[in-house]
């Protein structure tokens, strides 16, 4: 019940966010979220005997969401400047053999954690933006809900033993369709308030559905992969979530895992349709 509960109001906040808020507004709350998931990271640094600042962590995720939301192209900087800090600082208080691996490690948070979270205001402030990002969050959502759902009912065959015993391919086929309906549905529903009123353009796309049916699938596979990419840090740090702040999910990157991964590919969606003027989603 209490999985329930927070999924309801996590997706009620996000959405009235998304769909009611201005930019600063997503930028403030994505990088709260970030500076959240960082401090869980830094828990998985540090159980495999690696300490990154928090001063650092915290100062340079700041920098990261200032830069983006002024000048987005400034994030290479601060990213390239955060990182010599980290370096100068590792030098002087860390034995020598630490100082490569913390360096390494804090830029990898930087990356992991700060730059997809960082691309959420910046799809948000695009063309479509809001229909864009509610899409982005819907085909994770779903996904990861009928992944879960239908993983533990129906599931037999293992999908990444490895990495995370308890996903099946069963859960992983449910999770792609899943995306696919929400996602179309959220187009679909797009359209028809368009017709219905063409003053109301929040969830006005631009190009065919298929275009988006494609797209559902593409981020899907993302969103799968990103999950299994911090089940990796997770039995590497020897922890079952990354913390407890969400009751019933864990912690921050235990719910935003998939997110991860699914927002750079489809701001690298977005890059080549701009670059190639392929129109607009």
């Amino acid at each position: 019940m209490k999985r329930i509960v927070t999924a309801i109001v996590l997706i009620a906040l996000v959405a009235a966010l998304v769909f009611f808020g201005k930019l600063w507004m997503v930028t403030v709350f994505a990088a709260i979220v970030a500076g959240l998931a960082a401090l869980e990271f830094r828990t998985f640094a540090r159980l495999v005997g690696c300490s990154i600042p928090l001063w650092w962590a915290l100062s340079a995720i700041a920098l990261f969401f200032l830069a983006a939301y002024f000048g987005p192209m400034e994030t290479i900087t601060v990213v390239a400047f955060s990182t010599f800090v980290l370096f100068a600082v590792a030098v002087f208080s860390t034995p020598l053999e630490s100082v490569l691996w913390q360096t390494s490690v804090g830029l990898l948070m930087l990356i992991y954690v700060a730059y997809p979270l960082m691309l959420l205001p910046q799809i948000f402030n695009q063309e479509n933006g809001v229909a864009l990002l509610l899409f982005l969050f819907l085909c994770v959502w779903s996904g990861d809900i009928a992944a879960l759902y239908i993983g533990k009912r129906f599931g037999r065959h293992k999908f990444s033993p490895r990495l995370s015993p308890n996903k099946t391919w069963e859960g992983a086929i449910a999770s792609v369709l899943a995306s696919c309906i929400f996602g179309m549905g959220l187009i679909l529903l797009g359209d028809w308030f368009t017709q219905q009123n063409s003053s109301f353009t929040k969830l006005h796309t631009s190009e065919p559905w298929w275009v988006f049916l494609i797209l559902a699938v593409v981020l899907n596979a993302a969103a799968q992969f990103g999950d299994l990419l911090e089940s990796a840090l997770k039995r590497g740090a020897g922890v079952k979530d990354s913390g407890t702040i969400l009751p019933g999910h864990g912690g921050v990157l235990d719910r935003i895992d998939a997110l991860l991964l699914a927002a750079p590919v489809l701001w690298f969606i977005i890059a080549v349709r701009d670059y190639f003027s392929l129109g607009s989603l």
